[in-house]
C-alpha cells in the first residue's frame, strides 16, 4: 500500500485564488479591503519568519497587513494599550500577538485584552467556548482549521469514524479534537500521559499527531488504511520534519499530510479565510 498524498501546498494554492476573488469583491463593495494587524513583541527568529510569511499570504490575495512591534523589554501596559488601540480601529479587521511572549509577560494579558470579533486565530475564551459547544459565531483556531479543511476537501467523511488525537495543546490538539466531533467522528485524545499508546493509535481510522517530537509516531502505529494528519513542526539536521516517520508511514496509511507542504501552509490560508469572515461580520453581511 502507499498512501495517497493529501497535498495541503497544491490546496492552499487553490484556496488562496478563491480568497483574492472574494477579497476583490469586498474592497468594491466597500471601497476597502480587509486587514490584519500582527502584534510582535521581541525579534525572535522563528516569529519574525512566520510574520513574513503572514505578510506574503495576505498581500497575495489583496488583504492589508500591518506589523506592530515592541521590544522583548515592553511592559504590560503597552501590550494592551496597543491591542485596546487595535481593537478600536474599524480598518483592523483581524488581530494575532505572536507567542511565545516575553516571560514576563502572561498570555492571560492578550486573552483579556483583545476583542473576541477581532480574535482570528481562536484564542480568546469566548471562541475557545463557543467552539466547545458549537454555539453562536467564533473562531476556530487556522492550524486545526487548515487540517478540516483538507479533509472537507479531499472528501473524506468523519462521520461515525474514531479519530484519534495524539497531542492536547489549547492551539492545536484539544481544538482539533472538538473541531472533528463536531463533524460527528468519535474522538479519543492522547498525551504524554496515555498508557499503551500504541494500542489506541492503530485503533484510528483517523490519526492525527500534534505533539512536537520528530517522527514519534511510527509505521507500527497506525491503522492499516487510516488517514493520517500530521501538525508536526520539529527542525532535524536543517531540515523540516513532522511528528510521523512519512515515509515508513506511507506503507501503511491510505491517505498523509506530508511535512513540508501538507497542513503548514494551510494555516495562513485558514487565518485570511477568519479575517475576511471577520470583516464580513463587522460591516454586517
Amino acid at each position: 500500500m502507499t498512501a495517497q498524498i493529501l497535498d495541503g501546498k497544491a490546496l492552499a494554492k487553490t484556496m488562496s485564488r478563491e480568497l483574492a476573488e472574494q477579497v476583490a469583491a469586498f474592497e468594491q463593495a466597500h471601497g476597502w479591503a480587509p486587514g490584519i494587524a500582527v502584534v510582535q513583541v521581541g525579534a525572535d527568529p522563528a516569529s519574525s519568519w512566520y510574520v513574513k510569511q503572514i505578510n506574503k499570504s495576505f498581500t497575495g490575495v489583496g488583504m492589508r497587513f500591518a506589523l506592530h512591534t515592541l521590544e522583548a523589554d515592553a511592559q504590560a501596559d503597552a501590550l494592551t494599550g496597543l491591542i485596546q488601540q487595535l481593537n478600536a480601529d474599524p480598518q483592523t479587521n483581524g488581530i494575532i500577538v505572536q507567542m511565545p511572549l516575553p516571560k514576563h509577560l502572561p498570555q492571560s494579558l492578550v486573552t483579556d485584552t483583545l476583542d473576541p470579533r477581532k480574535d482570528v486565530d481562536g484564542i480568546h475564551p469566548i471562541n475557545a467556548g463557543r467552539l466547545l459547544q458549537q454555539s453562536g459565531d467564533f473562531y476556530a483556531p487556522a492550524t486545526p482549521a487548515g487540517g478540516m479543511e483538507i479533509l472537507r476537501r479531499y472528501g473524506i467523511d468523519l462521520k461515525g469514524k474514531h479519530a484519534v488525537m495524539v497531542g492536547r495543546s489549547n492551539i492545536v490538539g484539544r481544538p482539533m479534537a472538538l473541531l472533528m466531533l463536531h463533524e460527528h467522528a468519535t474522538v479519543t485524545i492522547c498525551h504524554s500521559r496515555t498508557r499503551d499508546l500504541q494500542s489506541i493509535t492503530r485503533q484510528g481510522d483517523i490519526l492525527v499527531a500534534a505533539i512536537g517530537k520528530a517522527k514519534m509516531i511510527t509505521a507500527d502505529m497506525i491503522r492499516p488504511g487510516a488517514v493520517v494528519i500530521d501538525f508536526g513542526v520539529n527542525v532535524v539536521d536543517d531540515k523540516l520534519q513532522g511528528d510521523v516517520d512519512t515515509e515508513a508511514a506511507m506503507e501503511v496509511a491510505g491517505y498523509i499530510t506530508p511535512v513540508p507542504g501538507g497542513t503548514g501552509p494551510m494555516t495562513n490560508v485558514m487565518l485570511i479565510t477568519n479575517t475576511l469572515t471577520a470583516a464580513r461580520r463587522q460591516v454586517g453581511e
